[in-house]
């Protein structure tokens, strides 16, 4: 084949690879939970499922999309965070009607307001009705309560960076926080490993689908020159799911206790 020729068929493929790439960098993140959300739509059960995930991952995309705003990085970096939004908002909105229909004489919990089915409501609220108590916190009664949350904190941390945009050392600091959270998703779960001396009730697959993705990502990250933060805290991430994979091996073949029944999330990063 003459080099023209060849040059005609690698153009095209290379093309193709690079919107394969871009499109599982977008897509790739959801992907570990829509088995989640699946299991939980068929067993009505959400006992498995930590809902601080999604605390911690809208907190992370949140703060990348704002850091966007600061230093353009690659655009799928963007799709990905407002694919993992709108994901991590389906699954609250699970797990928070699976929850609460599961729950018997329970008193309504709020973000900020009293429930509107109390018959005192003209009282002043009373502090069981609000959940800035952190006892309550992120474990409310209605959907709603989260996405006020959600659009309170966006409100707060957009009009931060919209005041100190032209600061280089806040769009870094932003950037880096905004990955630096979702890298330590892992964390706690590798913490609670340990304090169990146990993976009992961990998906084997699910923690190599968390490594192989979070390796891709990372690669990526330094392929197309991110920034510096992405490519740090993504190291950071496949460090600690290399880790929890080592505990894995280590409690799975060394066991440290006698094994317990209690029940611990099987296919998500838990908190």
């Amino acid at each position: 084949m003459e080099p023209g020729g060849l040059q005609w068929l690698l153009v095209p493929m290379q093309q193709l690879v690079s919107w394969g790439a871009a499109g599982a960098m977008v897509f790739g993140g959801v992907v570990p939970y829509i088995p989640q959300y699946r299991d939980i739509r068929r067993t009505q059960n959400a006992e498995g499922f930590s809902s601080y995930v999604c605390l911690v991952l809208l907190v992370a995309n949140i703060l990348r999309i704002l850091f966007w705003f600061g230093r353009r990085f690659e655009s799928p970096l963007l799709w990905q965070s407002i694919i993992m939004i709108i994901t991590m908002l389906l699954m609250l909105k699970l797990c928070t009607e699976v929850r609460v229909s599961n729950e018997l004489n329970v008193k309504r919990r709020s973000f900020a307001a009293a429930d509107s089915k109390d018959e005192e409501i003209k009282a002043p609220p009373k502090r069981s009705y609000l959940d800035f108590d952190l006892n309550y916190f992120w474990h409310w009664s209605k959907f709603t309560d989260y996405v006020q949350c959600v659009l309170t904190f966006t409100g707060v941390t957009g009009y931060i960076t919209y005041l100190w945009l032209d600061s280089s050392l806040f769009v870094e600091t932003l950037g880096f926080l905004a990955v630096f959270t979702e890298a330590m998703l892992g964390v706690p779960q590798l913490y609670r490993n340990y304090q169990n001396r146990s993976t009992e009730g961990m998906s084997i697959k699910m923690v190599l689908m968390w490594t192989s993705g979070d390796t891709f990502k990372t690669v990526y990250f330094i392929l197309n020159q991110a920034p510096f933060q992405f490519s740090i805290c993504g190291l950071l991430q496949v460090f600690v799911d290399i880790a929890i994979l080592l505990q894995v091996y280590l409690y799975s073949y060394y066991p440290q206790k006698p094994v317990s029944h209690t029940a611990h999330p099987a296919s998500t990063k838990a908190l």
